[in-house]
């Protein structure tokens, strides 16, 4: 039964109002001062309080103040026969839930407990029924042969259910979800597959924008112009539903002008994805325009220490003048030194920052117990990203944009999956280690279960010998060597890894942020 805590010198002239909410089944217990009720609240597990304003002794807002330091999530409800401005915003600057103007009437306390009582459970009740009307219009369209315009679309949607039902207490409805994106997944994985090799040798328009075509066509465009200066912020390894979890609070400070998705090369990693973003280039045609900025996969080194000189020959070939800055932000004291200098950054044309937080996130979740823990499911890992944006360098950057004349892009190079289906394969030492893609010779697998190319050049890789096989895990699978294969599919189940094909790892988000005024 719901407890009520009602505090009112008068409570005496509320008996009709008790008895009213007593014959719905809720319980109320009276209090004549704010004293008594903060006795009764150490005693009682109360639901919701009704607050009078104006009593003798402690008054309502001395009460709510104490009530607040104490019980965070209690629901209080203050009554008031004042309609003062000044006592409202007192009111509501210390948290209470909803306010109520004398006299009252007994629909509108019921309406008030329904709102703040049975609001969650009613939004629970409305998601649910929701998603069961959208559950099969989905499902027709995952196997209707969607272009790669609709897959982006139908991959929204099904961020928008994941964010929507995460708190769902519902746990069959969301079950049902997570195999709605599975499936989605593979057959996605399908078409990328069937396609790619003929996206990236085309010359047809008509195909997705992908990680060597972005900054030519969506960046270059306004150096040209040269109106004000543009801000590149590439967070490594950032998926769709994470920019969705930042989205709230990043357009408290800039407004969004366009959200869009394109489509990352594979292997979706750092060293091949984000090279041919900052170069406009294919890997194989870096490598031979550009070989000492090139470090092949099997060589020891940091595979994209050259980002900046890519980006530099990049614009370059586009007869594109303009002064850039590139930096790259690994740890937080970095961050914060670089925020300083940022009115320098005004002078240029193009600004380029790279944050490394979320790929290292990914990695400490295989890596790190505790830190796999603290991002247990998909929801927690959203939540970690965003609670790190909170406190970060970067928002202290947009915050600094958010009233000047800028373009802000918030992009990445590649996303990450939760593997969770291992897929047996045979190679040689040469191969590479990656839980996603293996490049080498002698591949053993079943090609049922990969996408794989016998030529890693007809995917516009560069071999590591005369000819390198080529393998891409697709959907939530992940390599594992028949040698102690139970050990590594322990270890490796439930984690977040990125190189093959999934919708959360090839579906980019490209935002382009303006400021508000």
């Amino acid at each position: 039964m719901v407890k009520i805590l009602w505090a009112d010198d008068e409570i005496d002239l509320l008996k009709p109002y008790i008895l009213f909410l007593e014959a719905k089944d809720y319980k109320v217990i009276p209090a004549t001062d704010g004293s008594e009720a903060l006795d009764i609240l150490e005693k009682e597990n109360i639901d919701i309080m009704f607050l009078d304003e104006n009593m003798p002794g402690l008054n309502g807002l001395e009460t709510l103040t104490r009530v607040k330091q104490k019980y965070q999530s209690l629901p209080v409800i203050m009554i008031t026969k004042s309609e003062e401005e000044n006592i409202m915003e007192q009111a509501i600057g210390s948290k209470i839930s909803d306010y109520l103007i004398k006299p009252v009437n007994p629909n509108q306390i019921l309406l008030t407990l329904k709102k703040h009582l049975d609001n969650r459970k009613l939004v629970t009740q409305t998601q649910t029924m929701t998603y069961q009307q959208e559950f099969r219009n989905i499902s027709m369209r995952i196997n209707q042969g969607l272009d790669y315009n609709e897959w982006a679309e139908l991959y929204k949607e099904l961020v928008h259910w994941e964010i929507e039902l995460s708190d769902n207490n519902d746990e069959s409805i969301f079950e049902i979800l997570k195999t709605q994106k599975i499936e989605a997944n593979e057959q996605f994985s399908k078409y990328y597959q069937k396609n790619y090799i003929d996206w990236i040798t085309s010359e047809d328009t008509n195909v997705p924008l992908m990680s060597h075509k972005v900054l030519q066509n969506k960046i270059f465009p306004l150096l040209k112009e040269r109106k004000r200066p543009v801000f590149l912020i590439v967070l490594d390894n950032f998926r769709f539903d994470q920019w969705r979890a930042l989205q709230p609070e990043i357009e408290k400070l800039l407004q969004v002008k366009e959200e869009g998705i394109y489509y990352s090369i594979l292997p979706t990693t750092t060293q091949y994805a984000r090279n041919a973003l900052f170069s406009s280039l294919l890997p194989s045609d870096i490598k031979k325009m550009f070989p000492e900025y090139w470090l092949d996969e099997d060589k020891e080194g940091n595979k994209n220490q050259y980002e900046q000189e890519l980006l530099q020959e990049n614009l370059k070939r586009h007869r594109i003048k303009a002064n850039t800055t590139y930096h790259k932000v690994l740890n937080v004291t970095y961050g914060m030194r670089m925020i300083d200098i940022l009115p320098n950054f005004m002078q240029n044309e193009m600004n380029v920052i790279v944050y490394n937080f979320i790929d290292m996130l990914s990695h400490a979740l295989t890596d790190n117990d505790l830190v796999r823990e603290l991002a247990a499911d998909e929801n927690a890992y959203r939540g970690v990203t965003a609670t790190w944006y909170e406190h970060s360098p970067m928002k202290e950057v947009l915050k600094y944009l958010s009233d000047k004349d800028v373009d802000v892009f918030i992009t990445t190079d590649h996303g990450s999956v939760k593997v969770d289906e291992p897929v047996r394969i045979k190679s040689n030492k040469d191969a590479s280690v990656n839980l996603r893609y293996k490049i080498g010779r002698l591949l053993d697998y079943d090609p049922k279960e990969v996408f794989g190319v016998k030529n890693s050049q007809d995917v516009k890789i560069p071999p590591l010998s005369i000819m390198s096989q080529m393998v891409f895990a697709r959907s939530t699978d992940f390599f594992v060597y028949p040698t102690e294969y139970n050990k590594y599919v322990q270890y490796y189940s439930n984690t977040f890894q990125h190189g093959g094909i999934s919708m959360e790892e090839c579906m980019i988000p490209f935002i382009h942020l303006v400021p508000k005024r």
